[in-house]
């Protein structure tokens, strides 16, 4: 049963869209922000391995990049911050927009959504430096979960045939990838070979472009989505006394009430400011 509508003035209204592109934009910036500092400022350090180092790899992994060195860590780590809300957002609206009664497939990929995020915080700011173990278990978590993840959201698919041609072209990129990525993996930890991390860690970087570019693609689904925040009581029209404009009117003979008061004057402050220090 659909909730009933209720008067009230709406304060802020935007396009559903905007929340896949925020998503993406600021998780794309974590990544590049990272790499960035990474090559300017630990250039040797970050794509050097336990076997090889600058010539024969020249290039660092995505492991490498963000959570070996600061400051590229921090950059990482303060862009996922901030793609966290719009992360649980989408999810949220992807589960709203594939809902349907007595159909459990929604609620499932909704979950997998949640834990694939929460696992994502995991391998964030559990580092590979910090506890190597527990790093490897929410990235493998992480992977996992995203196989679910992508066949859901292609079977919850709404008739966008756009939207649907490109979550297939960007699945089918993500895992067809998986392959040679494995392979120069194995490649480099069990035969040694020069030079094979670096191929390895192309095909890492590969893997994120096309995850984040999926989820992407929702914001051609949540065009026809608006979310509005909108006042009820009318609190946002600035006509209600607040708590400041009693305490100003309770001392408005004060120093303070004055400094405070319709006019601010830079003289008062400092005044106020020099009647508190001598304790008057």
């Amino acid at each position: 049963m659909a909730p009933k509508s209720r008067e009230g003035n709406t304060v802020v209204a935007f396009s559903g869209k905007w929340i896949s592109w925020t998503h993406t934009v600021v998780a794309y910036s974590a990544f590049v922000g990272a790499l960035v500092a990474g090559l300017s400022l630990h250039y040797y350090k970050i794509v050097e391995n336990e076997y090889y180092g600058y010539p024969q790899e020249w290039f660092p992994s995505v492991s490498a990049t963000i959570g070996d060195r600061y400051p590229e860590r921090a950059v990482f780590q303060f862009f996922i911050a901030m793609t966290s809300g719009p992360r649980f957002v989408l999810v949220f609206l992807w589960y709203l927009l594939t809902a349907r009664p007595n159909y459990a497939l929604p609620k499932i990929v909704a979950g997998v959504g949640l834990f694939r995020t929460l696992s994502c915080g995991g391998w964030t700011y559990v580092t590979s430096t910090d506890d190597h173990a527990w790093h490897d278990v929410f990235m493998i978590s992480y992977l996992v979960a995203t196989l679910p993840w992508t066949l859901g959201c292609l079977a919850l698919s709404p008739h966008n045939p756009t939207a649907l041609k490109y979550r297939k072209l960007l699945a089918g990129s993500f895992f067809g990838t998986l392959v040679p990525l494995i392979y120069f993996f194995i490649q480099h930890k069990i035969h040694k070979v020069p030079g094979a991390y670096t191929i390895y860690a192309f095909f890492e970087w590969a893997l994120i472009l096309f995850d984040v570019g999926f989820d992407a693609i929702t914001a051609l689904d949540f065009e026809g989505f608006e979310l509005v925040v909108r006042d009820l009581k009318g609190s946002s029209r600035g006509d209600k006394q607040q708590m400041a404009d009693m305490i100003l009117e309770k001392e408005k003979d004060n120093p303070i009430g004055t400094v405070f008061g319709s006019g601010l004057l830079w003289t008062k402050v400092f005044d106020a400011a020099a009647d508190v220090y001598n304790g008057d």
